[in-house]
């Protein structure tokens, strides 16, 4: 599913809503009184811009109203009803302070005299212990990245944090892999939202950055979590409860057309927490694709070669607009209700200019053919979920959690293209429409041991996918006067609907001289049942899975986590969807088409590893990991060439990309993690990891292959003085094995730069991503029939520039926000 997106917000429309906010707040008052004063540092008597004043009922210490002080230092809050207020003025880095006072009809307007706010050390040194500890943390079970204690997490979107994860690798494409595999299980804060690696939903790059406190990496996932894909990722959002509006409003500028606005508030008031958040972005993306291959062609009778050759550039016009609308309710002090709808509306235009030539082998006759593919792209996607919570206040760690949820897609995909030049014409025009929904429900619980040593987890889960679809092809008459002709052969209606119940029970303990241990069973059941309309093409796969997990820890040191031992275990599972096996034709191009494998099997893996995790002297950490995966029935896309289509269409070779169980394959690996303050303003990260990959692809006829590969990232952080955070960072990518061939190197640079305006109260970045324009997307595949070479250069160098305006008690977080990268675009 390709998912864009897009907006262009004016900032007088933004200014206007900001100013409208505190104005709100106000129209709820409606008597005769006001208060004034003004606040200055206690040391020196000068005026603290931007601080906030709250306003109290004294009877119950409700939220009234709120201000924001001048530059001078000045407030005033008016339209008060009488009464007795609760005064407390707040600011970044400064003690609060508190006045009572009373409002009569003998004097309803009080001027209160300078109010003298102390700089607070003592919380100063506390954020300067909590920014020493280790960003990256080893739990029972999962490793977790402080995002917002983390001055390498530089980017504006999900993806661009979770190039800084250990474990995690994301190439030019956007395409997220954990140790070598794109198929993860990525969830928001627990809930199967639908987001994934180009699974349905919004993507990875229209979540911002600034929206993400944590990221859970789950290599050897619990028996609490989804069995699919080589491992988990958890990205936890923001959550703010503070009294009164808080929150930031953002605008980011790229180079060569890109825009990027934000908006994100939350009010606490009483029993109820309100989120509202708008994300939208209008990007423009240029693109450089490049292929060349031989094809052996044979009929029986004789065999002949034909040279193709590629070459094509792209523009992309994508516009995205996001709202998320909020509610989290105190039922009582055990009990929480939360509520949120986010719709999402994506639309996107691309241009396509292509060159193909093509040439018998030994031949000096070239046929040049010119095409050009457009494409229209509208996607309505609406997310609604429910949470309940209930604790119990008189058993300490008992929990029942539930959430039940709705992801509505709605996609209208037209793509044409047309080639000339050739022998006549050739091309095609394809409308794809799609409309699927996706329900989930879950109810976990949680209940301790009676010594507080242990818990016991068990939970339910019903995840079903219901998909309908058409594609409608037309191709080109002999008389190209005559337009385009329906292609009956090439079209179709489908509908299919997946059926995922689940059932899980864990159990950990913490035992004795250190030792502690986790240990679950996950049942999964999957039912797949659809078909093609009018066609002899259906799928119906029914199977059901068990899928034990264990971690066992030991704690060397003298504190938790100073130094600590862990292994871990978990069979896992790789689920083909429908698409993946209806075996259907969906054309990219005229030479290359998609089409499915009715006899795909599920992948199943086992998965070991043993982790070892120090924190020195002097805020130094390290991590060791060492790894294994077991892969049985490996599902490895395939690319074969269609002789028929070939010899029929005139447009060159034309290629089958399918899907396979390849048979076994195996990988082992060693990963690091350090992180070492070098002075107090340089501060030094790095990970890697490296693994040997074996793949026996016994269903493609080829020999057995092995290689070494891995990944490396530098990251160098630097505060030459307060407010300014600058930041370098390289990463590498080394030659991938695929069935078929391999992926090779990659790599880029990116720099960022932060400063601190108004004490805190906004932020100024400027950064560049792939400074020396690197980063790229070279594929080789290597068989007896076919060899070919392919070249995909996204505009990943892009600079941004990108303020950011913190509303309320909200502040700068420890990293640099800004604009998000370069690439994506069509089918990215």
């Amino acid at each position: 599913m390709i998912f864009l997106h897009t907006f262009r917000q004016p900032l007088r429309g933004l200014a206007l809503l900001l100013t409208a906010l505190p104005l709100g707040l106000h129209a709820q008052q409606a008597g005769p009184a006001q208060v004034s004063g003004k606040l200055v540092e206690a040391a020196n008597g000068q005026p603290l811009p931007f601080a906030d004043v709250l306003l109290l009922r004294a009877a119950d210490s409700t939220l009234v109203t709120g201000a924001q002080t001048g530059l001078d230092g000045t407030f005033k809050a008016e339209h008060l009803a009488l009464g007795r207020y609760i005064l407390r003025a707040q600011a970044l880095n400064f003690k609060p302070v508190r006045r009572v006072f009373a409002l009569s009809a003998e004097a309803p307007a009080l001027a209160l005299g300078p109010l003298k706010l102390a700089a607070s050390t003592t919380q100063l040194g506390e954020v300067q212990v909590v920014a020493q500890k280790a960003v990256v943390q080893q739990e029972l079970g999962k490793t977790v990245i402080n995002v917002e204690k983390d001055l390498s997490s530089v980017g504006g979107t999900a993806v661009n944090v979770l190039q800084n994860v250990p474990s995690v690798a994301v190439d030019a494409t956007g395409t997220v892999s954990m140790r070598g595999s794109s198929n993860l299980t990525i969830l928001i804060d627990g809930k199967p939202a639908g987001t994934g690696n180009g699974g349905p939903g919004p993507r990875l790059d229209q979540i911002p950055a600034s929206q993400i406190a944590q990221v859970e990496v789950m290599t050897n996932p619990s028996a609490k979590y989804d069995a699919s894909g080589a491992g988990v990722i958890n990205i936890i959002t923001k959550k703010n409860k503070k009294d009164g509006w808080n929150g930031q409003a953002a605008l980011n500028l790229g180079t060569r057309d890109k825009y990027a606005p934000s908006l994100s508030l939350s009010r606490h008031h009483g029993k109820a927490t309100w989120n509202m958040g708008y994300d939208g972005s209008d990007r423009v993306n240029r693109t450089i694709a490049r292929s060349s291959q031989t094809a052996l062609l044979t009929d029986g009778a004789s065999n002949s070669s034909l040279f193709t050759t590629q070459d094509g550039t792209g523009r992309q016009h994508s516009r995205y607009h996001s709202l998320n609308l909020g509610l989290n309710y105190d039922l009582s002090k055990e009990q929480t209700l939360s509520l949120s709808v986010e719709p999402h509306l994506e639309k996107q235009s691309e241009l396509d200019n292509q060159t193909l030539t093509q040439q018998t082998v030994g031949s000096p006759t070239v046929i040049t053919q010119y095409g050009q593919q457009t494409a229209e792209v509208n996607v309505k996607v609406l997310q609604s979920s429910a949470d309940y919570r209930h604790t119990w206040e008189a058993h300490k760690g008992r929990e029942l959690t539930a959430n039940a949820g709705l992801v509505a897609i709605d996609a209208n995909i037209p793509v044409s293209q047309l080639l000339t030049g050739g022998p006549k014409p050739a091309g095609f025009t394809q409308a794809q429409r799609v409309n699927a929904q996706i329900y989930f429900g879950q109810v976990d619980y949680t209940r301790p041991t009676a010594d507080g040593k242990g818990k016991l987890e068990t939970g339910l889960k019903l995840q079903t996918l219901h998909n309908t679809g058409s594609t409608a092809m037309l191709k080109p008459t002999d008389n190209p006067a005559d337009g385009f002709q329906p292609d009956l052969a090439n079209s179709f209606d489908y509908n299919f609907t997946q059926l995922m119940p689940a059932a899980y029970a864990t159990f950990q303990r913490t035992l004795a001289h250190g030792w502690s241990a986790q240990g679950g069973l996950r049942t999964e059941a999957t039912f797949l049942n659809g078909g093609v309309a009018n066609r002899n093409a259906a799928i119906d796969k029914r199977y059901v899975s068990l899928f034990p997990s264990a971690t066992v820890a030991k704690e060397l040191g003298k504190e938790p986590g100073q130094n600590r031992l862990q292994f871990s275990y978990a069979r896992r599972l790789n689920r083909p969807d429908f698409m993946q096996q209806l075996p259907i034709q969906l054309y990219q191009d005229p030479r290359n088409y998609r089409q499915g494998n009715a006899a795909l099997l599920p992948e199943f893996s086992h998965n070991v590893e043993l982790g070892h995790q120090m924190n020195l002297a002097g805020g130094a950490t390290i991590t060791n990991t060492v790894f294994a995966r077991f892969t049985q029935n490996a599902i490895r896309r395939v690319r074969t060439i269609d002789t028929a289509a070939t010899r029929t269409n005139n447009v060159g070779v034309v290629t089958r990309e399918s899907y396979d169980n390849v048979g076994t394959t195996n990988s082992f690996g060693l990963e690091t993690t350090w992180a070492q303050p070098i002075t107090k303003w340089w501060r030094i990260s790095a990970n890697g990891s490296i693994y040997y990959s074996q793949i026996a692809a016994n269903a493609l006829n080829t020999a057995n292959r092995a290689a070494l590969a891995g990944t490396a990232r530098l990251a160098n952080n630097f505060t030459p003085r307060k407010g300014l955070d600058v930041q370098l960072t390289g990463d590498i990518r080394s030659t991938v094995l695929t069935a078929q061939g391999r992926q090779l190197p990659s790599g880029g640079l990116d720099i960022a730069l932060r400063q601190q305006l108004f004490q805190e109260r906004a932020a100024l970045t400027l950064r560049v991503s792939d400074l020396l324009n690197t980063q790229v997307r070279r594929t080789e595949l290597a068989t007896p029939e076919l060899q070919t070479s392919l070249y995909n250069k996204y505009e990943t160098r892009v600079g941004w520039l990108g303020f950011t305006w913190y509303i309320g008690a909200s502040k700068p977080g420890k990293k640099i926000d800004n604009g998000p990268s370069g690439g994506g675009g069509f089918g990215g």
